[in-house]
């Protein structure tokens, strides 16, 4: 079990490094498309990037936490309590 949590670590850092760079590239995008359009102030940038950096590592790490949730094991200790608890005898 514990090589499966080990494993399941390993592959979750190495997704949120991915996230971390999608973040990066899609500022970039966003701010170069931005650029094309009109002058980039200061606060334009700084809620681009804001905005667009926080809202992509929320949606993929969220993605992210429920295939670490599944692939260390957690979602199945989660379903062997509950199935445990309705295969009960009953008096």
């Amino acid at each position: 079990m514990a090589t499966d949590q080990t494993k399941a670590w390993a592959e979750f850092r190495r997704m949120i490094v991915w996230i971390a760079l999608a973040g990066v590239l899609m500022v970039a995008g966003a701010l170069w498309y931005l650029s094309l359009y009109d002058a980039l102030y200061p606060s334009a940038i700084a809620a681009t990037v804001g905005g667009v950096f926080i809202s992509t590592l929320l949606g993929c790490g969220l993605f992210a936490a429920a295939f670490f949730s599944d692939k260390s094991g957690h979602d199945q200790s989660v379903s062997d309590a509950t199935t445990h608890e309705d295969e009960q005898p009953q008096a």
